[in-house]
């Protein structure tokens, strides 16, 4: 049998800042996500995810994103995101200075309702204007579909179901589909169904892994998609996360584990993983809570003798 063919480098997406802190029930002020960001920043990490423009009442902990987003200095090789319920979210985003945006939808229809109270085909036709006048402006659209491996509400979903929402996205104009594993049931050989099935509806460089440890199977997920030709990899230091509408559903893969994941694997992500160490341990400090990562909690290894 023939070894995998990994890819020589790896894109991380960090979206701490905004999928981590959404779920938390302690809120910061605006000055500590900004340090929180920089930091994350400073670390190499080429896209961050720092805000959400969805409603303040909805989503309170980023209710300053207009803020944020503001007091944020451009880095070189960095990008800034923001995900978008609609176009009044949109415009917010605009008018703060993005660098880019993401859609969500679900392959789930009753998760969709009780996440953005909508199910799957009106929630597409609500995507379809954001997307347009968003790449009008010049901006990258990435879509996110949740529940990509099973629902809390519907159970299994098949993998032509988000295949097909998968292509539709794309045709739509999102130039990156992020696959979620919103409740952390997938394990390997289940994801790469769901990544093969996605790959005949959308380009294989097109689409980005977004898995939560819930069952602790993310690092394992996230090893056979790179063994498909998988690049792009969302992540949260210091496993920051979870869903409010996924019961169970607990944090992100954390950013740490999966970079030393990828340096062991000699595959290039640009980060320096002491300083995303350092900034792992800085925001599990601030919010109190215990640090996910096991990287995090054990640090870098020691030099060889």
């Amino acid at each position: 049998m023939s070894a995998p063919h990994y890819p020589p480098a790896v894109k991380l997406v960090e979206v701490g800042p905004r999928d981590g802190l959404q779920n938390e029930p302690r809120f910061l002020d605006t000055a500590t996500k900004v340090e929180f960001i920089r930091r994350l920043a400073e670390s190499g990490l080429p896209v961050i995810e720092v805000a959400s423009f969805v409603h303040p009442e909805a989503v309170p902990q980023l209710a300053d994103a207009e803020a944020v987003c503001g007091l944020l200095k451009p880095r070189p090789g960095v990008r800034y995101t923001a995900l978008v319920p609609n176009l009044q979210g949109l415009e917010r985003a605009l008018t703060a200075g993005v660098g880019a945006i993401a859609v969500f939808t679900a392959a789930s229809e009753t998760f969709n309702r009780k996440n953005i109270r909508c199910g799957i085909e009106q929630s597409l036709r609500r995507i379809a204007p954001v997307v347009e006048r968003a790449r009008a402006a010049g901006l990258p659209v990435r879509a996110y579909l949740s529940c990509v491996l099973g629902c809390p509400y519907e159970g299994p979903v098949s993998p032509e179901r988000v295949a097909s929402l998968a292509g539709r996205l794309h045709e739509l104009g999102c130039g990156e589909i992020a696959l979620g594993d919103t409740i952390g049931a997938g394990t390997p050989l289940a994801v790469c169904r769901v990544v093969e099935a996605t790959a005949h509806r959308v380009p294989l460089g097109r689409i980005a892994v977004h898995f939560h440890d819930t069952r602790g199977q993310a690092l394992a997920n996230i090893l056979a998609c790179l063994g498909l030709g998988i690049s792009i990899i969302d992540a949260a230091v210091a496993g920051l996360g979870g869903c409010p509408y996924a019961p169970g559903a607990s944090g992100n893969v954390a950013t740490e584990d999966v970079a030393y994941l990828l340096a062991g694997m000699g595959i290039e992500t640009g980060v320096d993983l002491a300083r995303l160490i350092d900034t792992g341990r800085f925001i599990s400090a601030v919010l109190g809570r215990d640090n996910r990562s096991r990287v995090g909690q054990a640090g870098p290894p020691a030099p060889a003798c």
